[in-house]
């Protein structure tokens, strides 16, 4: 077994284990920590943790101190530093007339390097401008491409939902999101209705889709003959969470219908896919879905 304890450099942020060696260390409480890029400020989200070695990818780092009110002090002063960077890059970006938008500046903690995230419709020619910030700020300078949903994510936000994003909450990483999901759970095709504030495809398609999978794999499809106590008839629809299914059966006096839990009915004959939708919304839909890989280019 292995003492680890879990730290976060961002809200929200991917959370990265270290070795507290033998400190006691509190959830909430700050740290200074080795990283590939230099000394940075982390809070403790996981506190001393005893965790199985094999469940480790590689050697735990260990944690330099826990932050000290002159460590704080310098971070403040740091975020202080952002905002003023942030309106210099603004300037320059400016004067050399470049089709960016500057999102977020980060200075690392130990200052040895400044961050400017940007997006950006293409590739852009920033070399001019790196070194003009350079010659600013007297330290290594690097601008990083981010895309739309990560401009969100650093912004913040509610979605339609009234909730705060989901990118701003909880999740750490963005997976590929695609119209398939949309479709299995019942959700209108329509791109305004099922795009994020990014203008993407929305990230709640991708967490729920394996509660969907797992309960659409035992419901019969729309248009699919059941056997039933009133007799055979087809499934109009489907209520997935619930794993019902209405079925529309007809009569002498025509068509009438009846809800059944899945379990209470036979399939006979499932039916195929259906992909009917409209041809303007479809195109729409495919090209957020297109557009929905991150770029990233440093310098």
């Amino acid at each position: 077994m292995k003492n680890i304890i879990g730290v976060r450099f961002k809200k929200p942020g991917k959370i990265y284990f270290f070795d507290p060696e033998d400190k006691k260390i509190s959830k909430g409480d700050f740290v200074i920590v080795e990283t590939s890029m230099g000394e940075d400020y982390a809070e403790v989200i996981i506190p001393n943790r005893q965790i199985p070695e094999e469940k480790l990818n590689n050697p735990l780092k260990k944690i330099i101190r826990v932050a000290t009110k002159e460590d704080k002090k310098h971070y403040e002063d740091n975020k202080v530093k952002e905002k003023e960077a942030f309106d210099i890059a603004l300037k320059n970006i400016k004067k050399h007339k470049l089709d960016m938008n500057l999102v977020e500046v980060e200075y690392k903690f130990d200052n040895s390097k400044i961050l400017f995230y940007f997006t950006a419709d293409g590739r852009i020619d920033f070399r001019d401008l790196v070194k003009d910030l350079a010659a600013i700020f007297k330290t290594r300078i690097e601008l990083r491409q981010i895309g739309v949903r990560d401009e969100v994510k650093r912004l913040g936000g509610n979605g339609i939902c009234g909730r705060e994003l989901c990118c701003c909450s909880f999740l750490n990483n963005f997976e590929t999101v695609s119209i398939k999901m949309a479709k299995e759970q019942n959700i209108a095709l329509t791109p305004s209705k099922i795009s994020g504030n990014c203008g993407r495809l929305m990230c709640c398609l991708k967490y729920e889709q394996e509660a969907y999978e797992d309960k659409l794999a035992k419901l019969p499809k729309v248009g699919s003959i059941v056997k039933t106590e009133e007799g055979e008839g087809v499934v109009d629809s489907i209520e997935i969470l619930k794993e019902k299914i209405r079925v529309k059966f007809k009569d002498k006096e025509g068509f009438f219908y009846k809800k059944y839990d899945v379990k209470d009915v036979v399939v006979i004959k499932n039916a195929e896919e259906n992909d009917d939708i409209e041809d303007k919304e479809l195109q729409e839909l495919e090209r957020l879905e297109k557009l929905d890989e991150k770029t990233k280019y440093e310098d």
